[in-house]
């Protein structure tokens, strides 16, 4: 873990050093990637089912690369009934918030009288990867499956590596609306989904979390079919004055450290002793945490304690242009309303991250690696298309060809110049 006061002389190039620090992408995973992909385009499924007993040690068929109807409601049905209702609960919520964002088509007449508007449309049919490496994530599952079931999306197709699938997964994807599961994961689930494999037909794009190797996956395959992000490890920024309990604080840290060794967890505050306090309340969390190792990893590699006025918070935090950002103080509002780059905020000392993660009903699909600049978290239009409708009769023709044929000219596109000419100089 790293110290930081914004007074120290040389702060600016030691702390921009520190978020550079897990930047870069290793050439061998993506040289690894390319090939897995050629193959899988080449020789479909029996590519994946030759990679998938390579790397999970598991020997499939095209007969038993599908979970079954049966075996997706005997899962769901030996999922422990509080995960199933916790799972209901946040469906709901998740549904229901997402549904609000359900945009409108348009049809208008504009003063040339043209008749424009727009139409949307859902996708046909995405895939959702799941990861099964480190823990089993319901979470995911609804997160991602559920805004595309609210969009319209007629096929959710669900991939995630073979072995036992936790009855809690199952429980989420059939709330969640997926229509098919496959046991396939790694470069060789995205690469099966962008192009087809066996009985596995192809998607319009794949959304979903992974390792290194789906996401370099995901990044050669963008063309192909759509793909919601490139995700890296998570991060979170806490915002915290002095009359916080640090025990409350370092658990929101390790809230996000304990996902991977390299998630990122920084504290900023403008009370050394607070600061302390933190430090220590985070070491006594760590002994008691069964993801302790991976969080312990996580805190001293790549966490930070920023000294700081807190008017100057907003500032850092756009600078980091976090996944998630907490402002645990009186008034947060006042410094959330400043912040432009974060993934999401949230505001209070009672709206600790995971609430978001679980069951607040907004999308835990964030930006990360800075990406919040630019990008946006999950939501039910990256399962939309927007489609640009126009309609002119003779009267708005005739006004809108004249500059229509000057520029096509000015571009040297005579043809687009003449579509419109020989209409204009036909009329009446």
């Amino acid at each position: 873990m790293r110290r930081f006061n914004t007074s120290a002389a040389g702060f600016d190039a030691a702390f921009t050093a520190f978020l550079d620090e897990r930047r870069g992408t290793s050439d061998d995973v993506d040289a690894a990637v390319a090939e897995i992909i050629a193959r899988v385009r080449s020789e479909g499924l029996a590519a994946v089912l030759d990679y998938t007993r390579r790397f999970d040690r598991t020997d499939l068929t095209e007969a038993t690369i599908a979970v079954t109807a049966d075996e997706i409601e005997a899962g769901a049905a030996a999922c422990e009934p509080k995960v199933r209702e916790a799972i209901a609960f946040a469906a709901a919520r998740i549904r229901a918030y997402h549904e609000r964002q359900r945009p409108a088509d348009a049809w208008f007449t504009d003063e040339a009288g043209v008749e424009l508007g727009w139409r949307w449309t859902a996708l046909e049919a995405v895939g959702v990867y799941v990861p099964g490496g480190r823990a089993a994530y319901p979470s995911t599952v609804l997160m991602n499956a559920i805004p595309a079931n609210v969009a319209g999306v007629e096929r959710i197709a669900m991939v995630t590596p073979p072995g036992r699938l936790q009855p809690a997964v199952l429980a989420a994807a059939k709330e969640a609306g997926v229509t098919e599961i496959w046991r396939i994961g790694g470069a060789q689930a995205a690469a099966a989904l962008a192009y087809g494999a066996g009985p596995i037909r192809p998607v319009d794009k794949i959304v979903g979390p992974g390792n290194a190797y789906v996401t370099a996956a995901k990044r050669r395959l963008y063309g192909v079919v759509g793909i919601d992000a490139l995700a890296g490890p998570s991060e979170i920024v806490v915002v915290a004055d002095g009359a916080n309990d640090p025990d409350w604080i370092a658990a929101d840290l390790l809230s996000q450290a304990e996902h991977d060794p390299a998630a990122q967890s920084i504290l900023i505050t403008d009370d050394e002793a607070f600061a302390a306090a933190v430090e220590a309340a985070v070491e006594r969390h760590l002994s008691t945490l069964a993801t302790g190792e991976d969080a312990a990893a996580s805190w001293r590699d790549h966490g930070a304690v920023v000294i700081a006025p807190l008017g100057v918070s907003p500032a850092l935090v756009d600078r980091i242009a976090p996944e998630h950002v907490e402002f645990a103080v009186e008034q947060p509002e006042r410094l959330a309303d400043c912040v432009r780059h974060a993934g999401a905020i949230f505001l209070g000392r009672y709206t600790p991250e995971a609430i978001g993660d679980y069951v607040a009903g907004s999308n835990h699909v964030l930006p990360t690696s800075r990406a919040a600049r630019f990008s946006s978290g999950l939501s039910i239009y990256d399962f939309l298309k927007r489609t640009s409708i126009v309609k002119c009769d003779a009267a708005s023709f005739g006004r809108l060809a004249p500059a229509t044929v000057a520029l096509a000219e000015a571009e040297g596109l005579p043809a687009h110049a003449r579509s419109a000419s020989i209409r204009l100089n036909s009329r009446g």
